[in-house]
Order: structure tokens, then C-alpha cells, then sequence
């Protein structure tokens, strides 16, 4: 595991030593360069596969290839013995060297054959051509911005896995408007754009060609293609078949010459990782998990369902408590996310990070088997949505209307809302009522909500959004399917993952995701997606597929997300911080949102009558991060003042 960054173009890789240094926690172990008139290519390396002499950049035996790596090949193995085969001469045991040897004999089709976790850049020296590539479902990050070269030579491409460290070689760069209203919507900036204007990511299963002045992007994976390539299973097949293709999945995952891992949440996503890792492996496994000391919070914990898997599976177990400094945690989760990321996840992962880290170097997760098996709830209410269009429109008119009348006091204030929102967007197509599900501007408040930098900027009559094409692109009659499909390509590469990735990377802790392989997908899209979600039982599937693998208690278990206390938080331990971050001053100077929209969300939450945590953690961890660019700022003008 690695950081990699870099420049692609007429450029004196003056910029590459500060950029590499913005990595050094995604890579500790050591560093390496090569530069060169035309490329600058730089790696931070964590070590994982071949520690003696896995050092990046790699090269080809004629020294006209080269590349740095961010990720995991769980296929080099096989590939390495092949081009052996062929009768070249490998120098190292190590994943990344396999790329540049199979490059010089496939070209761009070695990227194809790739199976694993991976942002890659590759420098042709004989064509003066280079590739930036990202790996099928988006797991490894890799950030790009095009600048124009003063001579007129054509563009530069500047790279790196993480945003702070890009920003090294772009002296004068903006925030994008747009994209702090997409934070706001969805907690995260949908990609491929990102909050600084002049800074894009590489989608999933995308590459980039740099090439005689000219950049063009290749789209080389979709995950509806697989749809299409193959026949559906029955459900005896399917069972059989995916449960050999997991169990092969995780035991490739499993490759390591450093101590090794599982996040233990006590779900059945984690719990079926566990049971293949026990099989696998001749040793028990080490399991990290996280709960809360507040009495109140023991609804949000983990700790007995994983507890009891432990037990059952005899790890070696750890358990992490969460204490009460929530404000210094906040504080250190939106430094390691780089850019305005408000899914409060990313807080107990930062912890189960941290712990896990302190006796292996490499650990397993969960993420990805809801958006491959049918795990999120929203999925059957979006089937109930398809069979409430059936009704007719007078009646579900009169429906909306008396929605209006259900209260908002009471425990299920929460749930009367989302029943609101449900019977009052029973008019719309089911992509828009999924998009508006999925978003979090509130839909109680019907005043003024964007602020002066904003205003005008988000019209009703808008085009669609990405959740709408993605949702009509999806070759499935089923709304539930097409949803799942949305989430492959949003939710799971913009949120899950970007989370996991700097999270982990943050400690220095390589963390790798199963059920995000993609022949573990392909598996998955082969079933019906009347028996992936069947009836309405979440993981219907998965849930029989595992049957005498896992504990009953655990297949009859229902969802828990992996959740903070945020609503209880922000009513009492960071209720002034909350106050001190969103004062009115503050919210007008921004001008990103209306002033009474934040006192609004502030005053219904505060008395309980509704719960806008993530509303109000967006705005806070928005302003935090805009002070801490104030404070990066001056930080960076005091180093080149003492140099």
C-alpha cells in the first residue's frame, strides 16, 4: 500500500518532494522517485507484499517502463509466474513489478487482467506516453488536474491519491461553489468533480492517456456490462456458485507478508469474512471492533454480537471504547479526510483504524456486501414506492394530503417524517424519489436555503442529477436492482470507500474490502435480482447462502449500521461547539446557506422533535474544514519563510 502522486507533462518536478511529503502516512516504511524531461513520478510505500525489495518506482528490464502503485494485485501471483514463463526476468517478489512487464507485452489491456485494489501510473518512455488507471469499483483514490504549460507544449497532468497533497503543485486554486451544495445533499461531493475547482478524480474502472499534448479518458469497466455478458443463474446455482467464488474471493484477499486482520462489527457482512478467514487460515484471526462507554449509546454498539462471534470463532480478540472527546475526534477525522466529508462513520472507523493498527498492518472489511446483496432498507421502500404508483393518482392525492396531518412529537417522529416524504413523493418517477430519498435537505423546510454565494445556483426545473441517469442506465426492470446499481457507482466508490480509504491510510493501515472484487460483483450481478432481495427480507440470499456457516442468532439478526450517537452529541457534549461553528455571523460570512435555515435545524433538534444530526454535522465539519485551510495556510507561508 502505498501514496503516489506525480506530474505528467513540461515540468521540473520541483513540486514532487512537498506533495510526497502530504503522504507519508499512507506510506511510512519509505520513498522513492523518478524523474526525467516529461515525467515526475513519486511513491510513498507502505510495506505489505515483499518487504525487502518491493521498492517503487518499478521498471522493466530496459528501464522504459516505469510505475508507482497505490493498492494490491491479489492475482500477481499467477501473472508473475506467467511472464517468467515468457522469459522475462523479474528483480522482485513484489505486486507492482508484475504491471510494467505485462504493459510492455499487452499494452493496455495488462490493466484488464488486473484483479484488485489499485491506482496505478504508468510512464511509456519509448511512445512518451503515460497512463493513470483506477481500479474497477473505485477502492484506491487516484486525483487529477490539468494545467496548461506556459510554452504552449500542451498540458500538464498533475496526480496524487489524495487532495492536500495535489494542491502542493497548484499554487492558486478556488473552491468550487457548486460542489459545497453537493456536500451539503449528500454528505460527500459526488465524483468525479471535488470541492476545489480545477481538481477531478478518475472514476471507477477509468484511465487516463497522456499522449503527444493530448489527454483522453477511457472508461474500461461498467458494472452493467456484466449483465449482459452472462446468463442468469437459478437460484440452486447461484448458491453453490457465489459462495465458492466468495470463498475464493477472501482467501485471495488473504495474501500478506505482514500481520493481518478483520474489522468484527458483529454483522453478517463481517461475520461471513470471519467465517472464510477461519477456514483459511491455520492461526486464529486477529478482530477489531468499537463501542461506546455512554449508557445511552449502548444502542449504537457493536461490541456483544461481535463478541459472540469472537467467541465462537476463537479470535484474538480487541475491543476500542469510545470516550467522550468528541470534539478532538471530529477534529482529527476531517484533517485525515482532506475535503468536506460529513458521513460520521468515518469516526469509529478513524478508532477501529487506530486500534487494529497497533498489532497488524493489514485489515479486512465489510463495505460493499449491502450495495451486492441487498442490505439497506430503502431498497424494499423503493419497491413498496413502485407497487404505490399502481394506486390511483386521486387517491394517492388524497393520501398526500393527509400526510400533512401526521405529527412530528412522540418517538416516532423520525419515522412519521419519512412516511411524510413517502406518501408526498408518490407523484414523482421512482429515480427522483430514490435521488430525494438519498439526499439530506431537509423536506419540511420550504424557505429560503441557499445562501448569497449559492443563490440561483440550483433551479427546480435542474437537469438530472447523476442518481437519475445512473438509475435509468441500469438494465433492470426492477427499482430495487436499479437502486443497488445506483449505489455501485456512487454511494459505495464517493462515501464508503473514500471514508475507508483515509481512515485507514491515516494510520498507516492497509485495509481491503472483499465483497468490492470485481469477479465477487460479477458473481452477484448473475443472480436474479428477484432472489438477491428476495421478498422483504434484506439479504434474503445471502442470509441462505451462509446457512451452517454462521450462527442463527447472526442470519436472523436485523441490519445495525455502523453508527455514532451523533443526534445525542450534538444535544449535549458538542452542543457549544455546534453553537461556536454556526453562529450567525459565521453562517453569513460563508454564505453558503440562509442563517435561519441553520437556527431552524438547530432549534428542531435541540428540543427533540426531530433528528437533523446529519444536517448540522455537515455544516460543522464544513467550517472546520474551512479553518483548517486557513490554518494549512499559514502553516505553509511560515515554512517558506523559515526555508
Amino acid at each position: 500500500m502505498c501514496g503516489i502522486c506525480g506530474v505528467i507533462g513540461e515540468d521540473d518536478g520541483s513540486a514532487l518532494q512537498p506533495m510526497l511529503r502530504r503522504l507519508i502516512h499512507r506510506g511510512p516504511d519509505e520513498e522513492g522517485i523518478y524523474c526525467q524531461p516529461g515525467v515526475a513520478l513519486g511513491a510513498r510505500r507502505l510495506r505489505v507484499i515483499d518487504p525487502i525489495g518491493g521498492q517503487q518506482p518499478v521498471r522493466n528490464e530496459r528501464g522504459t517502463v516505469w510505475a508507482v502503485m497505490n493498492g494490491e494485485i491479489y492475482n500477481y501471483r499467477e501473472l508473475r509466474q506467467e511472464l517468467v514463463n515468457r522469459g522475462h526476468r523479474l528483480e522482485t517478489r513484489c505486486d507492482t513489478e508484475v504491471l510494467v512487464h505485462l504493459y510492455e507485452d499487452e499494452g493496455f489491456e495488462a490493466f484488464r487482467r488486473l484483479r484488485g485494489m489499485f491506482a496505478v501510473a504508468l510512464w511509456d518512455q519509448e511512445r512518451r506516453s503515460a497512463w493513470l488507471v483506477r481500479d474497477r469499483l473505485g477502492i484506491k483514490p487516484l486525483y487529477y488536474a490539468i494545467r496548461q504549460c506556459e510554452t504552449g507544449r500542451g498540458p500538464s497532468v498533475i496526480f496524487s491519491s489524495e487532495i492536500p497533497s495535489l494542491l502542493e503543485a497548484l499554487p492558486d486554486w478556488r473552491i468550487r461553489p457548486e460542489a459545497v451544495a453537493e456536500y451539503l445533499m449528500h454528505l460527500y461531493v459526488p465524483g468525479p468533480d471535488t470541492m476545489i475547482a480545477s481538481v477531478h478524480q478518475l472514476r471507477p474502472g477509468e484511465a487516463m492517456n497522456i499522449s503527444n499534448g493530448r489527454v483522453e479518458l477511457l472508461q474500461y469497466y461498467r458494472p452493467e456490462e456484466t449483465l449482459h455478458r452472462h446468463s442468469q443463474w437459478t437460484t440452486k446455482e447461484a448458491s453453490r456458485e457465489v459462495l465458492h467464488i466468495f470463498e475464493e474471493t477472501v482467501k485471495s484477499h488473504l495474501i500478506s507478508d505482514v500481520p493481518l486482520g478483520l474489522f468484527l462489527s458483529g454483522g453478517l457482512d463481517s461475520a461471513s469474512l470471519l467465517a472464510m478467514m477461519a477456514k483459511e487460515q491455520s492461526g486464529p484471526v486477529k478482530t477489531f471492533s468499537i463501542g461506546y462507554e455512554h449508557p445511552s449509546d449502548q444502542s449504537f454498539s457493536e461490541l456483544e454480537s461481535a463478541r459472540f462471534l469472537a467467541n465462537h470463532f476463537k479470535t484474538v480478540h480487541s475491543e476500542t471504547i469510545l470516550k467522550p472527546d468528541a470534539i478532538t475526534l471530529i477534529g482529527k477525522v476531517v484533517e485525515g479526510m482532506g475535503e468536506p466529508f460529513a458521513d460520521s462513520s468515518a469516526i469509529p472507523t478513524y478508532l477501529v483504524s487506530k486500534a487494529a493498527r497497533q498489532t497488524v498492518t493489514v485489515a479486512l472489511s465489510g463495505i460493499g456486501g449491502d450495495e451486492l446483496f441487498g442490505g439497506y432498507p430503502r431498497y424494499l421502500g423503493l419497491r413498496t414506492a413502485a407497487q404505490y404508483q399502481r394506486i390511483p393518482r386521486v387517491l394517492r392525492k388524497q393520501m398526500a394530503g393527509w400526510s400533512r396531518r401526521i405529527g412530528e412529537d412522540g418517538q416516532a417522529r423520525d419515522q412519521a417524517a419519512r412516511l411524510k416524504r413517502f406518501l408526498n413523493d408518490g407523484h414523482l418517477p421512482l429515480p427522483e424519489q430514490y435521488r430525494r430519498w438519498t439526499t439530506f435537505i431537509p423536506a419540511e423546510w420550504d424557505g429560503a436555503l441557499w445562501g448569497d454565494r449559492l443563490d440561483g445556483m440550483f433551479l427546480s426545473d435542474r437537469p438530472l442529477g447523476s442518481v437519475e441517469v445512473l438509475f435509468d442506465r441500469w438494465p433492470s426492470s426492477d427499482p430495487a436492482d436499479c437502486a443497488m446499481g445506483v449505489d455501485l457507482q456512487s454511494y459505495l466508490p464517493d462515501d464508503l470507500l473514500r471514508m475507508a480509504d483515509r481512515m485507514s491510510m491515516m494510520h498507516s493501515l492497509e485495509l481491503r474490502v472483499p465483497f468490492c472484487d470485481h469477479h465477487l460483483l460479477d458473481a452477484a450481478l448473475r443472480i436474479p435480482s428477484r432472489v438477491r432481495l428476495t421478498g422483504w427480507q434484506l439479504k434474503g440470499f445471502m442470509r441462505r447462502m451462509l446457512r451452517g456457516l454462521l450462527p442463527d442468532r447472526i442470519l436472523r439478526a436485523p441490519k445495525q449500521g455502523f453508527m455514532v450517537p451523533m443526534a445525542r452529541w450534538l444535544r449535549e457534549d458538542l452542543r457549544e461547539m455546534a453553537h461556536d461553528l454556526l453562529a450567525e455571523d459565521v453562517i453569513k460570512d460563508r454564505g453558503y446557506v440562509k442563517p435561519a435555515y441553520v437556527r431552524w435545524l438547530l432549534e428542531k433538534h435541540e428540543s427533540g422533535r426531530r433528528n437533523f444530526s446529519d444536517q448540522l454535522y455537515a455544516l460543522i465539519v464544513l467550517e472546520l474544514w474551512h479553518r483548517g485551510l486557513r490554518a494549512d495556510s499559514a502553516e505553509q507561508t511560515t515554512v517558506m519563510a523559515a526555508s
